[in-house]
């Protein structure tokens, strides 16, 4: 490793994920194809939402689509990293390189969460304030708040890079983690990082817990909205509706939860758990979407010209 008193670092070592070497290949070409579903699963639903009339002027599929091209982006900063670490050989990030990750993967998590909270606002318009929903939700209005949620997530992600690395880093030179977060960090810095600890976890706890909080009042009021609903095939739809955004809030928040409320830092699991915002659930979201969305599967027959697929919505 790099020891130096009095230079900064100019590099840093991930180690990546702990696994037994006999794994090394497997977990190579799983993750590898990871990478490569989520890449095309999440350009086909971006596509699909561009493309198909009944889709791409309805802010929910605005929303959608948005979702598709972040987490196209979260896949492509962390995982191919993660995957070099499964090859032979000390592979290190660059000091800049390692800026880069921690803003962009903070600037395009934080965006996320604004933009499940305006997915969860939505929904709740649609479903308890139906006959307003075109005036308090347009397609205009929705650019307008998705691009409010990019302007917070960079800044969100500037604030978190900056509090970082303004400290110095003059060794040693091994993150023990699979990418560059801020915990992982912020423990080979050569000063005190009481404050940064303190501010990162009150800016991180802010995001996480209103974005949450405003998500689990918007379900409250649909869930008792559709409970309202006379017809079982009402009900069926609304719930259906949702299903796909409440299952995508739920494998995103529970690993996020897991990993900032757990007091044992450095045990192996959080690493584990860091897997699912950064790679799993990217993977996921466009077979949660496909599978659980009527509407979607809908635009993707008519996109390769299947035969009886107008959409009655």
């Amino acid at each position: 490793m790099e020891r130096v008193n009095s230079t900064l670092l100019t590099e840093f070592i991930l180690t990546g994920i702990p696994y037994p070497l006999r794994l090394r290949t497997f977990l190579f070409v799983f993750f590898l194809l990871i990478y490569i579903l989520t890449q095309l699963g999440n350009l086909l639903i971006l596509i699909t939402v561009w493309v198909d009339p009944q889709l791409h002027t309805r802010p929910m599929y605005i929303f959608l689509g948005i979702l598709s091209i972040i987490d196209m982006g979260i896949s492509t900063i962390i995982v191919p990293r993660l995957i070099m670490s499964f090859t032979l050989g000390v592979k290190p990030i660059p000091f800049g390189g390692c800026v880069a990750q921690l803003y962009f993967y903070h600037f395009l998590g934080s965006t996320q969460c604004f933009l499940y909270t305006l997915m969860a606002y939505d929904r709740y318009l649609a479903i308890c304030r139906p006959l307003h929903y075109p005036v308090l939700m347009n397609a205009k209005l929705s650019t307008l708040l998705a691009a409010g949620a990019w302007v917070a997530g960079s800044i969100h992600g500037a604030l978190q890079a900056i509090l970082t690395f303004h400290l110095p880093y003059c060794g040693p030179n091994q993150i023990d983690y699979f990418f560059c977060d801020i915990p992982a960090v912020l423990k080979l810095a050569c000063a005190d990082t009481t404050v940064n600890e303190l501010v990162t976890f009150v800016d991180i706890g802010v995001v996480v817990a209103t974005c949450f909080s405003l998500i689990l009042l918007s379900y409250i009021q649909i869930i008792q909205a559709i409970l309202r609903i006379r017809t079982a095939d009402g009900r069926r739809r609304a719930f259906s509706t949702c299903g796909a955004h409440v299952t995508m809030v739920t494998v995103y928040y529970v690993p996020c939860a897991f990993i900032y409320l757990n007091p044992a830092t450095n045990s192996p699991l959080n690493g584990a758990a860091a897997l699912f915002p950064t790679s799993i659930t990217p993977f996921l979201n466009p077979l949660i979407y496909t599978l659980r969305n009527q509407e979607v599967k809908l635009a993707l027959k008519r996109m390769i010209g299947s035969p009886g697929t107008t959409s009655d919505v």
